[in-house]
């Protein structure tokens, strides 16, 4: 057994010295030590095999071993130059102290372990005639018999990443956990579509999506060197998210981040990963572009919510914490309308036909709203109004006004209103975004220089001419 040195901040041993193996046999062990006390940023990594692959980048494979929130975890890693695209722990996270261990065993089964062989990580393949583990030349971590029938296959536990030649079959997803968030992103196939989802908690929302032509159905999506299509249940392509560079794509990536979906090729020239295609162009229509009860404005910076009534009534702004995100066991609400702005969140709750005044009592009847959306259009000679009712109040965005769209939150008030009332009453939304306020205060100057300039060279030219 290798026992690998450890320092206190950074660790990147290449054990194979030079040219890593292509594959490792059974009864092979390696393990990492780790730091006796907690140290910040420690990440210890042990790079074990590399794919045979003439395309640069290459894979690689590496045992990890990282601190997290005070602990260590430990887990075995595939990168594709320097970007993971697969992580054992990226759904369940193994800790342990003192070693990091990896160990192919006798019988077959893949294992991570910790002190005293406690096992924290397995693929479950003892008894199935395992002969080794191997990287193949698509990024494929693969368990193989003698005859090379796969076994097991990390193809199989899609992560955050989606790597050339991977199949995803309908109800299948990747997710990503961005950092100091309860929420979380998926990326999933369904049979109308694919799409973009927000989760928190049971809540589920999707912000972006994209359906094949004439209601066909999809059975599984691939990536290929072209970009993302998507197939029926007759393995005939029926869509694709196209590329529009000519290097072949290498892998397609749900940010952890901003929940983006990208497609990324490698670029010889920067040496670098580049996007070919983003889902989302724009910083605002990301579901968590600001904190929940911000707007993100046309600048795209984000501005807590500032309300002012008529009566110039002030009502503090999200930084500091004074709008609840629940309501229930409180009887003093009311819904006040922002005007101006949008959620981008859609597959929320709706009710069809009903008026402003009615989606707001819905929301106001259901202590776990938080927010409502009503909208009015018309096609041809019928209109029709939508009311959608939400339980986050998040991925708010600043829009033209006079779009029919009236976007109202719940907020506590000093007094009940009769419910013969109108229960919306019209707030007035003042964006206090820093990006918007320097602009204006610099339009302002400038035009304060220009006609104080202009007036001092006219007085000029008039004492000159007597």
């Amino acid at each position: 057994m290798k026992l690998l040195p450890i320092t206190s901040v950074l660790l990147l041993l290449l054990v194979c010295h030079g040219v890593c193996d292509s594959a490792i046999r059974l009864g092979h062990r390696v393990s990492l030590a780790i730091p006796l006390e907690y140290s910040d940023g420690f990440i210890g990594r042990a790079f074990l095999m590399d794919s045979a692959d003439t395309m640069e980048p290459s894979f690689r494979v590496a045992l990890s071993a990282e601190a997290n929130k005070g602990k260590y975890s430990c887990s075995l890693e595939v990168f594709l130059g320097d970007v993971k695209v697969w992580n054992s722990g990226h759904h369940s996270k193994f800790y342990t102290f003192d070693v990091c261990v990896l160990e192919l065993t006798q019988d077959g089964d893949l294992q991570l372990k910790g002190p005293k062989d406690r096992v924290g990580w397995r693929t479950g393949t003892s008894g199935q005639g395992v002969e080794r583990l191997q990287i193949l030349r698509t990024g494929n971590l693969v368990l193989l018999d003698v005859l090379n029938q796969i076994k097991w296959q990390s193809f199989n536990f899609p992560t955050d990443v989606m790597l050339w030649g991977q199949r995803l079959d309908v109800s299948t997803w990747l997710t990503s956990f961005p950092s100091n968030s309860t929420s979380f992103y998926t990326f999933e196939i369904r049979h109308d579509k694919v799409a973009l989802y927000l989760n928190s908690g049971k809540l589920k929302y999707s912000y972006w999506e994209f359906k094949p032509s004439k209601n066909r159905n999809i059975t599984f999506v691939e990536l290929s060197s072209r970009g993302l299509e998507l197939f029926n249940d007759k393995h005939k392509k029926i869509a694709q998210i196209a590329q529009w560079k000519v290097q072949p794509m290498r892998f397609l990536a749900l940010g952890n981040k901003t929940g983006n979906l990208g497609i990324y090729f490698y670029s010889p020239t920067t040496q670098k990963f580049e996007a070919s295609f983003q889902a989302l162009n724009s910083t605002c229509d990301l579901p968590l572009a600001c904190k929940p009860y911000g707007i993100c404005t046309f600048s795209h910076a984000c501005s807590c919510i500032r309300l002012i009534t008529k009566e110039n009534d002030m009502v503090s702004d999200c930084n500091e914490g004074n709008i609840p995100s629940h309501f229930c066991g409180r009887t003093q609400v009311k819904m006040l309308e922002l005007d101006g702005v949008v959620s981008v969140l859609k597959d929320a709750p709706k009710r069809v036909n009903v008026t402003k005044t009615t989606c707001a009592n819905l929301c106001l009847n259901d202590c776990k709203c938080v927010a409502a959306l009503h909208s009015y259009g018309s096609y041809g000679d019928l209109s029709f109004e939508e009311c959608s009712l939400y339980r986050l109040v998040t991925g708010i965005k600043q829009v033209e006004r006079g779009l029919d769209l009236s976007y109202m939150v719940k907020v506590p008030k000093g007094s009940w209103y009769h419910q013969s009332k109108p229960s919306v009453k019209k707030w007035v939304l003042i964006v206090v975004g820093v990006v918007d306020g320097l602009i204006i205060i610099l339009v302002l100057g400038g035009l304060a220089y220009y006609f104080i300039h202009k007036r001092r060279n006219n007085s000029s030219a008039t004492d000159n001419n007597t």
